[in-house]
């Protein structure tokens, strides 16, 4: 796990000298040490138009031959990687056999120049299991490749801004460059407030994008740019038809739950390939509990595991229960209890590592266990994301899937578009009145008037029933395309520039209703949520938080070759008897107690609703207040007010909404305004 930057000046703009570019490249560099405080390197070419950096942190090879940036023999391909290839070795025999040569003992990152010379970026890309951001620079070809892992674990931020193609794992390694301009993408804003990130490839910086999950990006010596999609997590690559025809329903739900555990029990073992010590991350839940019980199943020691809780809240601990595992797996146990005091004295660094606002407050818990499992000596760990996802682990879903069956099909079905049409807009007219129940009726009313997908994302922050009240501006003035630099160069921009936020979520579905017809409700939801909320909010905020610590996060749950197989798993299988991740609990009875898998949810959460309650939410309040977006009237400061009187004074839970705001604020104050 590294951090990775560079640049290229297209032949139409003056380039640097050789000295100059490489000080460039120390200090985007430098910019991420966190990512890598075991190493740098920078890569100039002699012409001064192209350029790669890299900060290592060393846990696969640790010798200095796997340094970075890593040429080939003949100096024609240069590489700059952030991630880990699981499969390496495998991929090292086989170019081996071949007749390639290696130079490392066992860096995955030659494996990935060696295999770019034998099979191209497509044949390379689709062999890789890992996850990855990486920069191949071809000097025959006179082209950067650019390319993300496919669920979009690892991070990848570019911009032409300014003059140079400029990329790198953290958007703080661009602006280290004091020419490109710090402005807010408005069209940005408005999404983020619905989905608590701004979706692919908008951030909120203007200008600057993000490679979406799953991309190549190549970019000529003459500035011409072109990307596309390599890989989607949509139904029909998992399991052949006829493997499961002739199957009764228990036959077939006994397959699914079989083909899982073999495949976590992998995607588990996989990630355990380091030459550092690593742990799990341990809440007591079902995933991070699998994780533990798995990972103890092939480990020749005791696995390290670390757990956080509140001091001032004890009500979301779910320390017993993690206690419980630790006990039962024999782990080498660690934890850290922190509070409101803990929480703001962390903030400032919140909004430095995030680049861009994750109004997840699961950030400020992740903080502290991965600084305790970096304090502790573990570089590497394990989490549980993409559980939820693929097995329906959330409450909020199953209440979306009894909307769905009991009011959405019906009223979809029975009433005329047209009506729909007229019930939609007076829904809408009427929604900035509503509240409560009435403002969830309204906007159900209104997505069905519009044709738009009941369930957007699992984070779905500000409906728009609640932005129509807060936010004033929802463009930013631009004439024809908004972002000119990804006109023509194959990134979906669907929806992006609508003030709309459900018809970015409708760019999604178009495709896989064009491909894939016919899906079921949960495959649809999950489908949307590899689209926006995994790549972009909760991956994100695991590689950012954990990478601000130097720790390394891994996700087992989101191994292609288990999301494939669950992609093609049928919603009455995963929910059976209306029971939730049904179908992941059968797979795991024997291996975790019965007592984890059967407890009730709890979520990785914070106390977050009770500390805006106390000091820290009048601190919140007065610093949303003197942000220049309520000054200059982007957000409105009554409706604002009220919110928090609301939350403060009349038990209303505002929690949400005002951590939303609250981050894009604090952001706003450290990047744009300062």
């Amino acid at each position: 796990m590294c951090g990775i930057a560079g640049l290229l000046h297209a032949r139409d703009l003056r380039a640097p000298t050789q000295s100059d570019l490489r000080s460039t490249l120390s200090d985007m560099a430098e910019a991420m040490a966190h990512r890598g405080p075991d190493g740098d390197g920078v890569w100039a070419d002699e012409s001064g138009r192209v350029g790669l950096a890299h900060r290592r942190l060393s846990i696969v090879d640790l010798s200095p031959d796997a340094a970075q940036p890593m040429s080939n023999a003949d100096s024609t391909i240069w590489l700059s990687f952030n991630g880990e290839i699981y499969n390496h070795l495998d991929l090292r025999n086989e170019l081996q056999a071949d007749g390639h040569t290696f130079q490392t003992d066992h860096s995955d990152t030659e494996v990935l120049i060696h295999g770019y010379r034998a099979w191209g970026l497509d044949g390379l890309v689709q062999r890789l299991s890992g996850m990855f951001a990486f920069a191949l620079w071809d000097t025959e070809k006179r082209t950067l490749s650019l390319a993300r892992d496919r669920i979009g674990i690892k991070p990848l931020y570019f911009t032409q801004r300014g003059g140079p193609f400029r990329f790198a794992s953290e958007i703080k390694a661009l602006l280290t460059d004091d020419t490109l301009p710090r402005e807010v993408d408005h069209h940005a804003l408005n999404h983020y407030l619905s989905f608590m990130i701004a979706p692919a490839p908008l951030t909120m910086f203007k200008g600057i994008f993000k490679l979406p999950a799953a991309h190549i990006m190549e970019v000529s010596e003459n500035g011409d740019i072109r990307t596309r999609r390599y890989w989607d997590a949509v139904p029909g690559n998992g399991i052949a038809t006829d493997e499961i025809a002739g199957m009764s329903a228990d036959e077939a739900e006994a397959f699914y739950a079989d083909g899982i555990s073999q495949r976590l029990g992998s995607a588990i073992e996989k990630r355990m390939m380091s030459d550092v010590p690593f742990g799990v991350f341990l809440s007591g839940g079902i995933d991070s509990s699998a994780n533990v019980a798995l990972m103890d199943r092939v480990s020749s020691r005791p696995v390290e595991t670390f757990t956080v809780g509140f001091k001032d809240h004890t009500h979301l601990n779910e320390l017993d229960y993690a206690r419980r595992v630790a006990t039962e797996f024999k782990s080498n146990h660690h934890e850290v209890l922190v509070d409101s005091r803990d929480m703001q004295g962390y903030l400032h660094d919140l909004v430095h590592h995030q680049d861009e606002p994750i109004a997840d407050w699961v950030c400020v818990p992740l903080y502290f266990v991965s600084k305790l499992a970096k304090d502790s000596g573990v570089t590497v760990v394990q989490v549980g994301e993409g559980a939820d996802e693929q097995f329906c682990g959330y409450d909020s879903w199953m209440t979306y899937l009894n909307v769905q069956r009991k009011f959405w099909t019906p009223y979809t079905n029975t009433v005329p578009s047209g009506l729909r049409g007229v019930l939609g807009r007076l829904a809408t007219r009427a929604a900035p009145n509503a509240r409560g129940r009435g403002a969830q009726i309204a906007e159900a009313i209104s997505r069905a008037g519009n044709n738009q997908e009941l369930f957007w994302s699992g984070a779905n922050a500000f409906w728009n029933v609640h932005k129509a009240r807060i936010l004033n501006d929802t463009g930013d003035g631009d004439n024809g395309s908004p972002w000119p630099e990804l006109a023509g160069i194959g990134l979906d921009t669907t929806g992006l520039s609508s003030s709309d936020s459900g018809d970015v979520v409708g760019g999604y579905f178009q495709h896989l209703d064009a491909e894939h017809p016919g899906q079921d409700f949960l495959t649809r939801m999950t489908y949307s949520e590899f689209r926006l909320r995994l790549p972009e909010l909760l991956l994100m905020r695991v590689d950012k938080i954990t990478m601000s610590t130097s720790v390394e996060g891994r996700v087992p749950f989101l191994d292609h070759d288990l999301v494939e197989f669950t992609m093609d798993i049928p919603m009455d299988t995963k929910i059976r008897g209306g029971v939730k991740k049904a179908i992941l609990k059968k797979s795991l009875a024997g291996v975790i107690p019965d007592e984890i898998i059967h407890r009730p949810k709890m979520g990785f959460a914070a106390p977050v609703a009770e500390w805006l309650r106390e000091d820290f939410g009048h601190d919140a309040q007065a610093q949303i207040m003197a942000s220049p977006l309520v000054k200059d009237g982007v957000l409105a400061s009554t409706q604002i007010g009220e919110l928090f009187d609301d939350h403060r004074n009349r038990g209303a839970d505002h929690a949400l909404h005002l951590w939303t705001l609250f981050n894009l604020t604090a952001w706003h104050d450290h990047w744009i305004g300062s």
